[in-house]
């Protein structure tokens, strides 16, 4: 009796051990997303003086410094003519650009990240000196509040 009692629990903690290893894999095998982090310091900056353009690029807790591409796009509200700079990373996962700008308004910056077969496209925007007359861009909105969904 106490022979089959032995057998009977040594077959169920493998049996428990194989479970629990086989969710531990499964757990493992999440899938991540390439996160781009997007921000302008200091937000309102002032004519000529520099403001500082980052994007931090994580793949699940991963820090990429190895992204394919890493491009800003930069233009003032409502000119047509947008400025495309490819930023080099600087360290920790963070691609940075220190800009200054000779023209007061409303700015816009987005930053194209190609980076672990994935695109992200965040966009900001910030002021230089007295703020111009914003652009209506309700796909920014939109994907703003799709973005926010999905975090609770």
């Amino acid at each position: 009796m106490k022979k089959n009692l032995l057998i009977l629990l040594i077959t169920f903690i493998g049996a428990v051990s194989i479970t629990g290893c086989a969710q531990q894999d499964e757990k493992s095998e999440e899938p991540f997303f390439t996160e781009v982090n997007l921000s302008v310091n200091p937000q309102k900056g002032e004519v000529n003086e520099p403001v500082i353009i980052e994007a931090k690029v994580t793949y699940g807790d991963e820090e990429v410094t190895d992204a394919d591409e890493v491009l800003f796009e930069i233009w003032r509200a409502h000119d047509e003519e947008h400025e495309k700079m490819e930023i080099k990373h600087a360290e920790n996962g963070i691609y940075r650009l220190e800009k200054s700008f000779e023209q007061e308004g409303t700015y816009y910056v987005i930053s194209h990240v190609t980076a672990r077969e994935m695109h992200n496209m965040p966009k900001t925007e910030f002021v230089i000196g007295e703020a111009s007359e914003p652009e209506e861009d309700s796909t920014s909105q939109m994907n703003m509040e799709e973005h926010e969904e999905g975090e609770h």
